[in-house]
């Protein structure tokens, strides 16, 4: 047993970013810290033979009345972004950069780009939206924008994807408590209740 949750999210993921808003009290509850994982969802797709939800034929519109149910029932600000779904190589990379400096204001980052994308209709898909949320976040841009081009930090979130797949990480989001996985932000009860018994 450790004292961390790993969370793993791709920032285009609108359950991702659902779980981005509770994960950290469902921690607390056990005394527990959370490691964020950005991750990207296209290459999973490719290994597994998926696609995002709402290209899924049938599944597709159920998905779409879903995000916004759930956003409804959890009080969670959300408007269905356009465009959907989006790449997230920049906004990924400017989180990795920020975590090598400082844990917290990384996820405080990916925080705001959550709700940027998912409550304000910004595309975090381009660099210069994923550098203006950071700025108003209070972090040094010109940096920021250096560190996402670096290819160290290129190199970095291919290993996190990779680190990923070999842990069975499929989706976003998805949790690993003590070597259990949890998929999906319906699994919250789930993980509260596991967490409990080794409580």
């Amino acid at each position: 047993m450790t004292d961390s949750i790993d969370f793993y999210f791709e920032f285009s993921s609108p359950y991702g970013y659902f779980a981005s808003t509770q994960i950290e009290a469902l921690a607390g509850e056990f005394n527990r810290k959370v490691r964020w994982h950005p991750i990207l969802l296209g290459p999973m797709f490719q290994a597994t033979g998926s696609a995002p939800l709402v290209d899924i034929p049938v599944k597709g519109q159920y998905f779409v009345r879903d995000f916004e149910r759930t956003a409804e029932l959890f009080n969670i600000p959300y408007r269905r972004p356009d465009p959907f779904p989006i790449g997230t190589v920049s906004a990924a990379r400017a989180m990795l950069y920020v975590q090598q400096q400082d844990s917290a204001l990384a996820s405080n980052l990916a925080k705001r780009l959550y709700h940027a994308y998912f409550a304000e209709g910004h595309d975090i898909s381009k660099t210069d939206v994923v550098l203006a949320v950071a700025e108003q976040a209070g972090l040094p841009i010109k940096e920021i924008e250096a560190g996402i081009a670096r290819d160290d930090i290129k190199a970095l979130l291919k290993q996190e994807v990779s680190d990923a797949m070999a842990r069975g990480v499929f989706g976003s989001p998805f949790i690993i408590v003590d070597g259990e996985s949890f998929w999906g932000f319906d699994r919250f009860e789930h993980i509260r209740r596991w967490l409990q018994r080794s409580a």
